[in-house]
């Protein structure tokens, strides 16, 4: 089978960049595929996860999720593999993370076919067939993958509704006190608590985090942030490591507050949040998934999420040299359609974007950008401690 591979159109400025094609819709057995995640392994290749929607794009019904392998930096892609599978059900959400022992592990959530977000958060669906929580590793780069683990118990609350993990990568610390501790970004729904309310409503949104310190054996939650105010209500979320050893959230809302993110930070681990989601209107972006990554060398926070305020167009990476204080765009891709999307370092000179992306549809691909990290830093916005 050839490797699938497309010239985009170059960003002002960027000069021609390659990109790759891992996934797209209507081939190799699925009418979609959705929900990208990325992660660089020990070994140097990089391995792209999505869900692979077998009937349809929608968000519920069979579905699977799958793997390709790179070998070349992302610019070829291997064959597809299935990692995760729920019978006809609905396999989905994957949050990958690379311990530092080398363990590949993937935290993901099941739900029936039937189950749809729609039926769950009106309280429509029993607890077995709604949002449950699963965990598997891999110690060999992802060739071959453990028996999958159910951890839900200890990581949803009984009374949540919806729930989901991520988005995208997941993270290790390592910063003390809590190096090792692998935090996985979740959100989920409450009960309606106003008269007239389903629990569809944006306000009973709310955010998390699953935590583990023991490479993944037990799981526990950290933060809670689901204030029904109608004001920030935390929905898909991803978290870095900044390099003073806080967390960084960043979130997707669609509540009352001004612009479609918000952020927080845990200055334990993500134990707890220093104060509530607060919004951030200057990160311009359409209601929509987004992901972070922390650069090292040089230290700088990167996000990725379609740069058009309204609607899913015009995927852009962002960088802060402070923590999330402040941004400014770094990378263009183009003006095409895009949404969701998750960000990995390739190699020092190289970061990989795995994101949504068409002319007509933002769903026709999921596509793999190759980003030179000088384009991203340029040396006059690098510290002077880190200048080379």
């Amino acid at each position: 089978m050839p490797h699938d591979r497309h010239e985009s159109a170059a960003a002002p400025g960027s000069g021609t960049l390659a990109d790759s094609v891992p996934f797209r819709a209507g081939s190799e057995g699925y009418a979609s595929f959705r929900i990208p995640a990325c992660v660089g392994l020990p070994d140097g290749s990089v391995l792209a996860f999505a869900e692979g929607r077998v009937d349809s794009s929608a968000d519920s019904g069979n579905i699977d999720i799958v793997q390709k392998r790179s070998f070349d930096g992302g610019a070829t892609w291997g064959p597809l593999k299935v990692t995760a599978e729920n019978g006809t059900g609905t396999a989905g959400n994957p949050a990958p993370v690379v311990l530092d022992g080398g363990r590949l592990l993937l935290v993901y959530v099941h739900n029936a076919a039937a189950a749809t977000e729609d039926r769950i958060r009106r309280g429509l669906v029993t607890a077995a067939d709604g949002r449950r929580v699963w965990v598997r590793h891999s110690d060999d780069c992802g060739e071959t993958w453990s028996p999958p683990r159910e951890i839900t118990d200890s990581v949803k609350d009984p009374a949540w509704r919806w729930y989901a993990t991520t988005p995208g990568h997941a993270i290790q610390l390592a910063a003390p006190p809590h190096t090792g501790r692998i935090v996985v970004p979740g959100n989920h729904s409450t009960p309606p608590t106003e008269e007239g309310d389903n629990g569809t409503e944006g306000r009973y949104n709310g955010g998390h985090d699953l935590l583990s310190d023991d490479g993944g054996e037990t799981w526990r939650l950290g933060y809670l942030d689901d204030n029904p105010d109608g004001w920030v209500n935390v929905n898909e979320t991803t978290a870095a490591e900044l390099p003073d050893g806080r967390v960084y959230f960043n979130t997707r809302n669609d509540a009352d507050a001004p612009g479609n993110r918000a952020d927080a930070y845990s200055e334990d681990g993500g134990a707890t949040l220093v104060a509530p989601f607060q919004p951030r209107p200057e990160l311009v972006t359409p209601v929509v998934e987004g992901c972070v990554l922390q650069l090292r060398d040089p230290d700088v926070l990167l996000f990725s999420a379609p740069g058009h305020p309204e609607t899913r167009h015009r995927m852009t990476v962002r960088a802060s040299t402070d923590g999330g204080v402040t941004w400014r765009d770094a990378h263009v891709v183009d003006e095409r359609r895009a949404a969701y999307s998750d960000l990995v370092r390739v190699d020092d000179a190289t970061v990989g974007l795995l994101y949504e992306t068409g002319d007509s549809s933002a769903y026709t691909t999921i596509t793999f950008r190759r980003i030179p990290v000088s384009e991203l830093v340029p040396p006059e916005e690098i510290p002077p401690e880190e200048a080379p």
